[in-house]
């Protein structure tokens, strides 16, 4: 059997995420009560338009989530979730319907300070993190690992930040972020002349230039405040379920409306 194509992978990326974001927000949401048995593979697939391939890859997430649990010749089950886990505030984050320009005026101040202690404190493990994430980040052309890689460059930064506190507060918000860096990754007028993006930013931690990283971290996150347009005041959920939507309509346009296998 072939091996999927570059733009058949990228696909299915797309698709896996907006079905993964869909079910997670209705279970967090109390949409899909705790308790209920989710529907087959088949008729998730049926329901979602998508592979069965692509709903098991969709419920191994939710299930590494701790979202579901799945009992073998059962099915999966919506799990009670524990208030203790720190994606549990991304719910009531999400619950004030939080805008772009609000996620980024939160990312601000923390990020800066992550960014400013990352640069004092990393070690060179921390170092060697960071460039591999920047490398692939930089390679990568399916927008859904550029977004993970963009993810795991910032989680560097906090992680080389010695502060677990801080660590924390940014992986709570880590679901909005990656929304906002789907968008990010695919729109070419975030490519802005001028304006520091992660090599640049981790080129300044690498020098330990604690002034010079905390530039560049917030001239790239006021980036957004420049050209998410409309979409600034728009809730970060709402703008990321668009712009998939927008991206797989691109996409199978290019791939000439077939059914993903």
């Amino acid at each position: 059997m072939p091996s999927p194509t570059p733009s058949a992978h990228a696909h299915r990326g797309l698709l896996t995420e907006r079905i993964a974001r869909q079910l997670e927000h209705d279970i967090r949401s109390g949409a899909i009560a705790v308790g209920t048995k989710l529907p087959s593979e088949r008729e998730l697939a049926a329901q979602f338009g998508s592979s069965r391939n692509v709903v098991r890859e969709v419920l191994r997430r939710l299930e590494a989530q701790h979202l579901i649990e799945v009992a073998p010749g059962r099915g999966s089950f919506v799990r009670e979730q524990s208030s203790g886990q720190a994606r549990g505030y991304d719910a009531l984050y999400r619950a004030g319907r939080p805008t772009v320009r609000q996620l980024i005026e939160a990312r601000l101040p923390l990020e800066v300070e992550t960014v400013r202690l990352a640069t004092e404190r990393a070690s060179e493990a921390d170092i060697e993190v960071m460039r591999r994430a920047v490398d692939t980040l930089e390679s990568a052309s399916d927008v859904v690992v550029k977004a993970q890689a963009d993810m795991d460059f910032h989680d560097a930064v906090a992680t080389a930040s010695g502060n677990p506190v801080l660590r924390i507060m940014l992986s709570s918000i880590s679901g909005m972020m990656f929304e906002m860096m789907l968008r990010s990754n695919s729109d070419p007028s975030i490519g802005e002349p001028g304006v520091p993006h992660h090599p640049e930013i981790f080129e300044a931690i690498e020098a330990r230039d604690v002034g010079l990283a905390c530039e560049r971290m917030r001239s790239h996150l006021m980036l957004g405040l420049r050209t998410y347009g409309a979409d600034l005041d728009v809730p970060v959920n709402v703008m990321a379920r668009h712009h998939i939507e927008a991206l797989l309509a691109e996409s199978e346009g290019r791939r000439g409306g077939t059914t993903l296998a």
